[in-house]
């Protein structure tokens, strides 16, 4: 156990290059500083639909992606170019994506190890609330930016999965910083690359239905965990053990578990794009509660034995 919760911090490296390296740039259509911190200032870059694409679905806006980075709570970046090629297929299909900045809550600790489970949370619960600023930018400045804020995804890569999905559990619970949002807001779906829940306080458990859910996660990742960790009252769930709570409470969600792959799944945005559309467009936009649990082995998803720091740069 000790192995697998020290192996979260090489979570500083997660944010990885794809095998395809993007051959292109793609620029905002704006950027806007959301909030500001003692620190530092945040801000959101807005990625537009791409110009004749088709923005809505049976006369209904098409939803906004709000996407968080991976990289640790160490390191990364909103508009890091890995991610572009990816931004650019969803815009080409009709989806505006805003990318934001969050507080890298665990930059300059050192190693973090079993005894220090509170900084790992704590660095989680900073992005949540820098999620929800970002939210609640979006729902006041709604009109101009041209946002549906009843039709609000939010997505993440790594620690920006974890993020999203922490963000999700306490608005159902309202608990955390989600008094911040208005009290009858919600997401209208989640999207989660190599994601897991934090909980100090037992068992995860949803007071109120989550909105749909997508996880996509490697069978063997040993950097988020695909299962759970459990210490006394501190518990790490990730999408294979709360796929069981989803199924067990007939919760709407998709999982994609894919058969011996680690980390990498987490930049795995460009091989799953079709499962991502069908789930935009049904789960959430159709509403229609279609559960997928589909196990993936996919040999074009080259595994890296993400293990350590030193296999991870090794074999990028």
């Amino acid at each position: 156990m000790r192995k697998t919760i020290l192996s979260l911090t090489a979570l500083c490296f997660a944010l990885l290059a794809f095998s395809q390296r993007v051959p292109f740039n793609l620029s905002p259509s704006g950027e806007y500083m959301f909030a500001q911190r003692d620190t530092c200032q945040l801000f959101m870059s807005v990625y537009d639909p791409t110009p004749e694409s088709e923005t809505s679905i049976e006369g209904r806006q098409k939803p906004t992606i709000l996407f968080a980075f991976g990289g640790g709570f160490i390191s990364g970046s909103r508009n890091s170019r890995e991610y572009l090629y990816w931004f650019r297929r969803l815009c080409d299909n009709g989806y505006r994506v805003i990318t934001m900045d969050y507080r890298l809550g665990l930059k300059g600790k050192g190693n973090i190890g079993i005894t220090q489970v509170g900084a790992i949370y704590d660095a989680i619960e900073v992005g949540v609330e820098d999620m929800y600023a970002a939210t609640a930018y979006i729902i006041d400045n709604a009109e101009a930016l041209g946002v549906d804020p009843a039709n609000i995804v939010i997505s993440g890569s790594s620690a920006g999965a974890i993020i999203s999905l922490q963000a999700e559990w306490h608005l159902c619970n309202r608990s955390g910083h989600a008094a911040m949002l208005p009290k009858d807001f919600r997401y209208a779906g989640v999207m989660s690359f190599s994601g897991a829940i934090l909980s100090r306080n037992g068992k995860i458990r949803f007071e109120r239905e989550p909105a749909p859910v997508l996880f996509f996660h490697g069978t063997t990742d040993k950097i988020v965990t695909y299962n759970k960790i459990a210490l006394l009252k501190n518990r790490f769930e990730g999408s294979g053990s709360l796929s069981k709570t989803f199924a067990k409470e007939g919760y709407n969600y998709n999982i994609f578990r894919y058969q011996g792959n680690n980390h990498e799944i987490a930049a795995s945005f460009m091989k799953n794009v079709p499962e991502q559309l069908r789930f935009l467009e049904e789960n959430v936009m159709r509403a229609k509660k279609r559960i997928v649990d589909a196990t993936v082995s996919d040999p074009d998803i080259k595994v890296w034995q993400a293990n350590s720091t030193k296999d991870v740069y090794k074999n990028n």
